[in-house]
């Protein structure tokens, strides 16, 4: 029936919400509803400081939350629309593009026009949002018709565009620290106690959980949440979850991937290989795995063009034509789209022929130069004899214009390394 709303209240509705409720993940059931129960980020919610006093006003100012995952940066940006009683629009960057954007901005300005109240836009991963993305937001940001939150795990000066940084007040959050975690375990024990058989988790196992997590909350509640619901049952019904168990699941559970440690380029270094060996399927795999890892998919683009310079090189030269299309592709596109231009490139990059011949010249040339001091001037007859006085210092005298004597030899190399030889001469023409 055209116009008909679901009554709030009917059973249909309650029974929903109830199922959503008991299905949701631990970490969102414990998501602090106020900001007394936040754990952590003294430094930036302590009394009297910026945030805290920006949060008791309800004032709305544009934030971007830098740190680590799992320390509370959505929390924080809900909590802060809640006390100034703002719609709150939740976008991710992963999944959502230029068109989700204006859709919810269009949300955004028909709110304010009907009820003047205003909305903040939150987007997490806001670094993954290709500069196209981003300035789509910057006006809607300057005219006032939204009021932005972001959060982002990567260095905002390096990932978000300055005009769109300029008018927003980055706040850097702390992982959590072990005392936070081993707080924030307590209140899962207790709470899953609460809902559901009794739950015995002993001291040492909380200890592996805290460190295990590594400062991300998250991290920790989802293991806790899993290792509770798979532990054994002793005969009274209760959960027994021992470290032993705990190690068990964090050797399966774990995304092995840090990026910002070996893992980031142990896994670059295999994508490239896999390129370099000409297996395809095994360039695809790491590649999805960097994605599904949130690699930068920037870092990821460098990288093919690398190996299409150094590995294909001048077997194939329009490998870096397409390596490079890929990756102004995917400065465009962003993700989840840029994947497929990474893809195609991959497979291209993979399957071409090879030739290392440019990448061992220039870097044979550079050892000459370098290491072993034969940094000479150039020659007098190649020098530029363009400028006033040139020709009485010899500039350019005795060089042949080949376009004009294309047969006549002559040398351009420094005396001293006359027949050097740093391109081979089988390499690919």
């Amino acid at each position: 029936m055209a116009g008909y709303r679901a009554d709030p209240k009917s059973p249909n509705l309650l029974d929903a919400l109830a199922e959503r409720n008991r299905r949701a993940p631990l970490a969102e059931l414990l998501r602090p509803k106020t900001l007394e129960a936040f754990l952590g980020q003294s430094a930036v919610m302590g009394d009297a400081s910026p945030l805290r006093n920006l949060y008791a006003s309800g004032e709305l100012t544009s934030l971007l939350f830098w740190g680590p995952p799992g320390v509370g940066k959505t929390t924080l940006a809900r909590l802060i629309a809640k006390r100034s009683d703002a719609r709150f629009a939740e976008l991710s960057a992963v999944n959502s593009g230029v068109k989700e954007l204006r859709e919810t901005i269009a949300e955004a300005l028909d709110a304010l026009k009907t009820s003047g109240r205003p909305t903040v836009v939150f987007i997490d991963e806001i670094h993954r949002y290709s500069k196209t993305q981003q300035d789509a937001i910057l006006p809607h940001v300057e005219n006032g018709v939204i009021t932005l939150m972001g959060a982002t795990t990567e260095n905002p000066s390096f990932q978000v565009i300055a005009p769109l940084l300029s008018r927003v007040l980055v706040i850097r959050l702390d992982a959590l620290t072990r005392a936070d975690i081993l707080a924030l375990i307590a209140r899962g024990v207790a709470f899953l106690r609460e809902k559901g058989p009794a739950v015995h988790l002993d001291e040492q196992a909380a200890g592996f959980l805290a460190d295990y997590a590594n400062g991300d909350g998250r991290s920790a509640l989802t293991l806790l949440e899993i290792a509770v619901k798979s532990a054994p049952v002793s005969p009274d019904g209760a959960r027994q979850v021992s470290i032993e168990h705990l190690e068990r699941l964090a050797r399966q559970n774990r995304l092995n991937y840090d990026r910002q440690g070996d893992e980031h380029y142990d896994h670059a270094s295999a994508y490239q290989k896999s390129m370099r060996g000409g297996d395809a399927d095994a360039a695809l795999y790491w590649l999805a795995k960097m994605i599904a890892a949130g690699e930068d998919p920037r870092f990821i683009a460098r990288r093919l063009v690398v190996t299409a310079s150094e590995d294909v090189g001048l077997a194939r030269p329009t490998a870096l034509v397409v390596a490079n299309a890929a990756a102004e592709a995917v400065e465009r596109l962003g993700l989840p789209e840029g994947r497929i231009p990474l893809a195609m490139a991959t497979a291209y990059v993979a399957r071409a022929p090879k030739s290392n011949h440019a990448y061992r010249a220039i870097d044979a040339a550079l050892a000459d130069i370098q290491q072993r001091g034969k940094a000479y001037p150039v020659p007098p007859h190649l020098r530029d004899a363009h400028y006033p006085g040139a020709a009485q210092h010899g500039h350019g005298e005795g060089y042949v214009y080949t376009h004009d004597h294309p047969d006549q030899a002559q040398t351009f190399l420094p005396e001293a390394l006359i027949g050097a030889r740093y391109l081979d001469p089988d390499a690919p023409r």
